[in-house]
C-alpha cells in the first residue's frame, strides 16, 4: 500500500490517497463570500494535478464568522452556485471534493459582533467576544446544517467539519475558553456533537463526514493527546466517519510544550487516534516529501496524507511524487471540456 493506493469509505472512492487539505486563501476580493475565477483556477489545477481529494478551504456559515472579510462563505444562493462550479471542474479532472465549514468564533478579525462560548478573547491582539446565549448557540447548530446542505446541493463527494485550530467548535469543547454554566459547559462536547448530527441529517447516507480536530493543545492547562482521543471517541458516536488530526491553535503556547518544527510531527497524533479508536485517520503537517508521505501510508500511520505547502508551491505535487517514487499515475484527460 502506498500514497497512489486508492481508498474507499461509503460511497467517497479516492484514485490515490493524496489530500489537498483546507488553506484559507483570503482573497475573496468584494467580501461578499463568493469565490471567485482565482478559486476555481486555484482548486482545478489541483486536480489536473493529480490530487485524489481536494477539501476545499474553511468556508463559513454566517458573515460574521469569517476569519477575515475575505474568506468565502456558504449562506445565500451565489455561494452556493459559485462553489458548485469550483466542483465539477474538479469532478471533470478526476479528483473528488470535500469542503470544510466552520465559524471563527472568537478569531474572527473583522466580526461586527465576534462570538464564543465565554467573554474570552484569543489574546490581547484580539477583540474580547460576546458569549453566546444557550439559544443562540442552539440557532448556530442550524446554521452549520443550512452551510451543509447547500454543499451537498452544489455536489461535493464529502463535508469536514472544522473542529480545529481555536475556531468555534474547538472553543466550546476546550477547557481555555469555554467555562460556560449552561448544558454546553457542562458537555464541552455538546456543541461539536449536535453539528455533527445536524450535519448528517442533511447529507446522504452513504456520504462520509470529516472532522479536523486538534488532537492535542499547546496551551497551559489545555488537553492532551488522551484528552483528544476522548473528544473524537464522542465525535465517533456522534457520526463522524474520518479524522483529519492537526493540532494546537488554542492560544499562547505554554510551558507544556510547544509544536514540533520537523518533518512529520503530528503524524505519531494521528496514529495514536488511529489505533485508539479503530478509524480512518487524515494525517498532516510537512509531509511534502513524497517518501515521507508514501512511508506513513505504508507503515499504516494514517489512511490518508494530506500536502499542504507542497501542493501549494507546485500543483502537480502528485505527479511529481509519482515520478520521484518510480511509480505509474494515471494522468487527467486534458481533452476534457471543463468550463475553462
Amino acid at each position: 500500500m502506498d500514497i497512489l493506493t486508492p481508498f474507499a469509505i461509503k460511497d467517497l472512492h479516492l484514485k490515490n490517497r493524496i489530500v489537498m487539505p483546507p488553506m484559507c486563501n483570503f482573497n475573496i476580493e468584494k467580501h461578499d463570500g463568493i469565490p471567485t475565477d482565482w478559486h476555481f483556477t486555484h482548486y482545478a489545477s489541483r486536480a489536473i494535478g493529480g490530487c485524489g481529494l481536494i477539501i476545499i478551504e474553511m468556508t463559513n456559515v454566517e458573515g460574521d464568522g469569517r476569519i477575515t472579510n475575505r474568506c468565502m462563505g456558504l449562506w445565500n444562493d451565489e455561494q452556493q452556485e459559485a462553489l458548485a462550479r469550483i466542483v465539477k471542474v474538479c469532478h471533470d479532472f478526476g479528483a473528488k471534493v470535500g469542503i470544510q465549514i466552520g465559524h471563527a468564533g472568537r478569531k474572527a478579525e473583522d466580526a461586527i459582533d465576534p462570538v464564543a462560548p465565554s467573554a474570552i478573547a484569543f489574546s490581547e491582539k484580539y477583540r474580547t467576544p460576546r458569549a453566546l446565549t444557550t439559544e443562540e448557540v442552539e440557532a448556530m447548530v442550524l446554521k452549520y446544517q443550512d452551510a451543509v446542505a447547500r454543499a451537498v446541493e452544489a455536489n461535493v463527494d464529502t463535508i469536514e467539519i472544522h473542529g480545529a485550530h481555536g475556531y468555534l467548535i474547538h472553543q466550546f469543547h476546550s477547557q481555555i475558553s469555554n467555562i460556560r454554566t449552561d448544558k454546553y459547559g457542562k458537555d464541552l462536547s455538546l456543541f461539536g456533537c449536535e453539528v455533527i448530527k445536524a450535519a448528517k441529517s442533511v447529507m446522504p447516507k452513504e456520504m462520509p463526514l470529516i472532522m479536523r480536530i486538534s488532537a492535542r493543545e499547546y496551551i497551559d492547562g489545555g488537553y492532551d493527546i488522551l484528552g483528544g482521543i476522548k473528544l473524537c471517541k464522542k465525535y465517533l458516536e456522534a457520526g463522524v466517519d474520518v479524522f483529519h488530526i492537526s493540532s494546537g491553535g488554542e492560544g499562547p503556547i505554554g510551558a507544556s510544550g510547544g509544536p514540533g518544527a520537523h518533518a512529520g510531527y503530528q503524524v505519531p497524533l494521528a496514529r495514536k487516534i488511529k489505533e485508539a479508536l479503530d478509524v480512518p485517520v487524515i494525517a498532516v503537517g510537512r509531509l511534502e516529501s513524497p517518501h515521507l508521505a508514501d512511508a506513513v501510508i505504508g507503515n499504516h500511520d494514517a489512511d490518508l496524507v494530506a500536502i499542504g505547502r507542497g501542493v501549494l508551491r507546485n500543483p502537480n505535487w502528485t505527479i511529481e511524487a509519482a515520478k520521484q517514487l518510480g511509480k505509474e499515475i494515471e494522468y487527467p484527460n486534458f481533452a476534457i471540456k471543463a468550463g475553462f
